[in-house]
């Protein structure tokens, strides 16, 4: 534990001095995954694979979660601080000006 200790404590100042951030850098657990691979025996070349599956996994339930629970919210206690859009119907699609307004500046 002592090691893992020390390697936080000297990454957070070798990150901190080479991307000129003075603010404090806090490692989450993909700080450590690379440890924890190399001890498995895990070749560095599927490092980066192994993280992008596991983010690929978990973003995949999130969106089937979505699909299945389209008619919820999914975060009732934030309040929207947007103004109203209006409404139009398009091809048989309801869609807000903001869309127009966004297709009306990038065919320009």
């Amino acid at each position: 534990m002592k090691l893992y200790q020390a390697i936080e404590k000297l990454a957070l100042e070798i990150i901190a001095e080479k991307r000129y951030i003075y603010k404090g850098v806090s490692p989450n657990v993909d700080f450590y995954s690379g440890f924890v691979y190399d001890m498995l025996g895990i070749p560095q070349e599927l490092y980066t694979p192994l993280f992008a599956v596991a983010r690929i996994v978990g973003w995949s339930a999130h969106r089937i979660e979505e699909l299945i629970d389209m008619d919820k919210i999914i975060r009732p206690a934030y309040m929207s601080v947007m103004e109203e859009k209006e409404l139009r119907k398009v091809e048989g699609l309801w869609t807000s000006s903001y869309f127009f307004m966004m297709t009306e500046k990038t065919a320009a």
